[in-house]
């Protein structure tokens, strides 16, 4: 079922996910709020690739590093901070607590979570929801759902939407 603020791509190869990234990173231009990026998907479903092309796309030489074992990889990229999570690991939502994750929730900063759901309440409210699902689709890719949940969100997604070009 779509969501109202949403909009849905099939990602047939791994290029395209990353585009799905980098128009995503393009997005964040048009707002200068911190921002909140919920990526929720199975293993080995393309979260990391997405939020690659997004870093790329906004300076980043060369891959982003997967926080899976250091739980936060962060970034200065042009202006904004931005915290690449992997929650994956963690046995308790309260251990979230311990990464000061809301302290990192500051100006114009970008915290991209995957696994959100393994910090539970503890974790910041997303203005954008990205679920990664596999497609049974022809393409045999992703398909990727991108909804918008705050004004801030609904603005990135209007970007979102006028920047991908798969």
């Amino acid at each position: 079922m779509r969501e109202p603020n949403s909009t849905t791509l099939t990602a047939a190869t791994v290029e395209q996910m990353r585009a799905i990234g980098a128009a995503l990173g393009s997005a964040l231009q048009s707002v200068s709020c911190a921002v909140v990026v919920a990526i929720r998907g199975e293993l080995g479903a393309g979260k990391t690739t997405l939020v690659g092309g997004l870093l790329n796309s906004l300076g980043l030489k060369g891959p982003a590093r997967s926080p899976t074992y250091t739980l936060i990889e962060p970034y200065e990229l042009g202006n904004r901070g931005i915290h690449h999570l992997d929650l994956y690991r963690l046995v308790d939502p309260s251990e979230v607590e311990a990464l000061g994750i809301r302290d990192l929730l500051v100006d114009n900063a970008v915290l991209l979570i995957e696994w959100p759901e393994q910090g539970g309440d503890f974790v910041p409210p997303a203005d954008i929801r990205i679920g990664i699902t596999y497609s049974n689709a022809p393409a045999h890719g992703r398909e990727v759902t991108v909804s918008s949940h705050t004004p801030a969100g609904a603005q990135l997604l209007a970007a979102f939407t006028g920047a991908i070009k798969l």
